[in-house]
């Protein structure tokens, strides 16, 4: 029984409810909600220790054993993901007290934005699959408010789109949720392993398991992305560097989480389907990224191909693809919300996201211009920086299963990615300075330290990546062995 795994829940929680108190004090809600989320932080480096030392930490809330109580399970990949949150958060967080404007701050940002990350914590660990669509709700409640913040009609009409595809999504979730339950009678994700393990993985369980995977593709915009160019491109710049850092990526979790502790047992249908998704995901995404000359579009649809490219480790099913997988999910989390924070940092400066009408802006902000020329060689992969592990053993992975097309794909997507984000480059930040500072439309000032903070994690977690190999080796052999997670729930 580890108390600490209810923390990451709880501390954002009760801080968001008290920052409602605290509505017109502005200054107190920043300083408490920073100091929730740096809290979040320490708990997530303290649970990762003890799940290295430990193994898996587990608790059952009012003391009722599993499967019949409310399980709480903390695994090495639900530490870094809780790690790689708090960071992002903390940064994005940093970024809205410049950028987010008195009228947000006091239509409650605060509090919702915690109640988000509450959502997106208790998702990675919650060890019952009911709850996991309570913490699905949660954090997606929150997301219908913050993403209408700002009130233009683009952003209501694109809101409208983002809010009825989640609503439909999370409804499917809830009959996914109702036949499981009827065939296995528990929803302990433990328990619900043991019991398609003894009876097998039928053609009905694996109709349930294909309809769990439509809902969490939709959430984590696997091939149904319809929703999301549109929906990260409206809200504010903080609120969109939060959604295109998290958001999918409980999709993901979901997806991952799923598919190697439940649905496990018929991968030639399962998984096959998610590689075929994955693929289609990855070229869409790569069309989207070269053909737009819209920067919030461009980023954007980076996001979709990422997606793509993280699943290509899951169907693999081998250590060395699950492991990609899981560094450059860690990677892509920091990554994105760094190109959305710089992105809307342009379009604050320049007062449009039309990459025609912007050049030369690394003459008057070159920390920006270099910032971005390092995240963008890190989407890429180029080494030493953070996404080259990821790519690297990701691709091997796919192609010891023998999914060589996939990883074709995945290459190919990574020559979408370069031509992309140097078009972003070339087109915003060289050439001609257009706008001189007095022309500019808005200020760096208090905007720069955030993303610095990200480009130093992006930077570390490249250069430092023999520190947290032991981590990610730990969790991508957690996931590909379900009876620890079993053993560590019943035990």
């Amino acid at each position: 029984m580890n108390n600490l795994l209810i923390a990451p829940v709880i501390i954002p929680l009760l801080m968001g409810m008290v920052l409602i108190i605290f509505q017109k004090n502005i200054k107190l809600q920043r300083i408490l909600s920073l100091a929730a989320l740096l809290a979040t932080s320490v708990i997530a480096v303290l649970l990762m220790n003890q799940i290295r030392n430990g193994g898996i930490q587990t608790l059952q809330l009012g003391g009722w054993k599993a499967p019949y109580g409310i399980s709480f399970v903390g695994d090495m990949f639900s530490a870094l993901l809780l790690l790689a949150t708090s960071i992002v958060s903390v940064c994005c967080l940093v970024y809205a007290f410049s950028s987010i404007g008195r009228k947000q701050e006091k239509l409650y940002f605060y509090p919702l934005f915690l109640f988000l990350i509450t959502g997106v914590n208790g998702s990675f660990l919650t060890g019952d699959l009911f709850n996991l669509y309570v913490f699905f709700e949660l954090f997606l409640v929150a997301s219908y408010v913050l993403i209408t913040l700002g009130g233009g009609q683009r952003q209501l009409g694109e809101s409208l789109k983002y809010i009825f595809t989640n609503i439909i999504a999370s409804a499917f979730f809830l009959i996914g949720v109702a036949y499981l339950y009827s065939m296995t009678g528990t929803l302990n994700l433990a328990h619900l392993s043991m019991r398609i393990a003894e009876v097998g993985q039928d053609g009905l369980i694996t109709t349930v398991a294909l309809l769990f995977l439509i809902v969490f593709a939709m959430k984590a915009g696997l091939l149904l992305f319809f929703w999301l160019p549109g929906s990260y491109s409206v809200p504010p710049t903080a609120i969109a560097a939060i959604f295109a850092a998290l958001l999918t990526k409980v999709g993901i979790y979901a997806i991952f989480r799923m598919f190697t502790l439940i649905f496990y047992h018929e991968p030639q249908i399962t998984h096959l389907f998610i590689g075929i998704l994955a693929a289609i995901t990855m070229i869409l995404g790569g069309i989207g990224a070269i053909g737009f000359w819209d920067l919030r579009k461009i980023l954007t649809y980076n996001v979709v191909i990422s997606v793509g490219f993280i699943m290509a480790g899951l169907v693999s099913l081998t250590s060395t693809g699950i492991a990609g997988s899981i560094y450059y999910l860690i990677h892509d989390m920091l990554i994105k919300g760094l190109v959305f924070m710089i992105g809307g940092t342009i379009v604050h400066l320049t007062g449009t996201s039309d990459l025609k009408k912007i050049s030369g802006l690394i003459r008057h902000h070159p920390g920006l211009g270099w910032m971005f020329f390092i995240a963008a060689l890190s989407m890429v992969g180029i080494p030493p920086l953070s996404g080259f592990l990821g790519k690297v053993f990701t691709t091997q992975g796919v192609f010891e299963a023998g999914y060589y097309w996939l990883g074709g794909i995945g290459l190919l997507a990574s020559l979408f990615i370069l031509f992309s984000m140097i078009k972003l480059f070339m087109n915003a930040f060289w050439g001609e300075t257009i706008l001189g500072v007095e022309e500019e439309k808005g200020t760096t000032k208090g905007l720069l330290l955030p993303i610095a903070l990200l480009t130093l994690a992006s930077v570390a977690m490249g250069i430092g990546a023999e520190a947290i190999t032991g981590y990610v080796a730990q969790a991508a052999e957690e996931l590909l062995n379900p009876n620890l997670y079993i053993q560590a729930v019943f035990d």
